[in-house]
């Protein structure tokens, strides 16, 4: 038997868009020889020729970013004050460790339009489909149109959410962590912002996140490279950076996959 691991993250960068202009990240490179100022911090007049090649001192990378941004794993603090009906929701270093490395499952929903609103029917079906009965702490992972659209400077506003009812259906049976490949968990804003000016509901924004107050969850946003995994039978894990109090951390989402 081997072990394959499928890379699910996308990359952090400068130049494909991936967040709204207002929380894009920003990347600033230093060379080897760009240091060397830092390292005379620590020993007074050295030189470039001092060191090995006269290369200087070490690549280093000063990163301006949201927790948001790139793949990452929201904590139910960042959907509401409170989850599971009055309890305080938990921050991204208080979400259990064993929540982030469980067996994987996808279902496929790229078949939806841009800006539909996934129903907990459509979930039922799409188990029905592939087979499968879901099981406490499984993570489940959906891949929507946006995965192909990396790039893409619309990202932002394909694929398809997740309702209420939908989320409430996978944690109602025990679900702690879902994922997406799209910016959000939830249909785009464009979209949502069409359906709330002609209703004026606000019950319609956000609508998965806010699942979260009924049950505390997390859900990974951003991911890639689902179209690579099977309906089943991978694990995830998707440890957070451990940032305290915050209400999402950074993480290298991956699928593990015993053949």
């Amino acid at each position: 038997m081997t072990r394959r691991f499928v890379d699910l993250s996308i990359y952090l960068e400068n130049e494909v868009i991936t967040d709204p202009p207002f929380m894009r990240p920003k990347i600033e490179y230093q060379k080897h020889g760009e240091t060397l100022p830092e390292l005379g911090f620590f020993f007074p007049g050295v030189t470039a020729e001092d060191t090995p090649d006269s290369a200087g001192f070490a690549a280093v990378e000063n990163v301006t970013l949201t927790t948001h941004n790139g793949t990452h794993l929201d904590a139910p603090w960042h959907f509401h004050p409170t989850m599971n009906g009055g309890e305080r929701a938990i921050t991204i270093d208080e979400v259990p460790l064993e929540w982030c490395f469980q067996p994987g499952v996808k279902l496929d929903f790229r078949h939806f339009p841009d800006g539909y609103v996934v129903t907990a029917q459509d979930v039922e079906d799409e188990l029905k489909r592939i087979g499968h009965e879901l099981k406490p702490l499984e993570i489940v992972l959906v891949n929507t149109a946006a995965g192909m659209a990396v790039g893409n400077p619309n990202y932002v506003s394909i694929g398809c959410g997740m309702g209420y009812e939908a989320t409430m259906y996978l944690t109602s049976r025990g679900v702690r962590v879902t994922g997406t490949d799209a910016w959000s968990w939830d249909a785009p804003f464009v979209h949502t912002a069409r359906r709330y000016a002609e209703t004026r509901n606000a019950r319609l924004i956000w609508e998965g996140h806010r699942a979260g107050r009924e049950i505390g969850y997390c859900h990974l946003e951003k991911l890639h490279n689902l179209e690579a995994l099977p309906s089943s039978g991978f694990m995830v894990s998707c440890f957070p950076v451990k940032i305290r109090a915050a209400s999402a951390g950074w993480t290298r989402a991956v699928a593990i996959i015993e053949e």
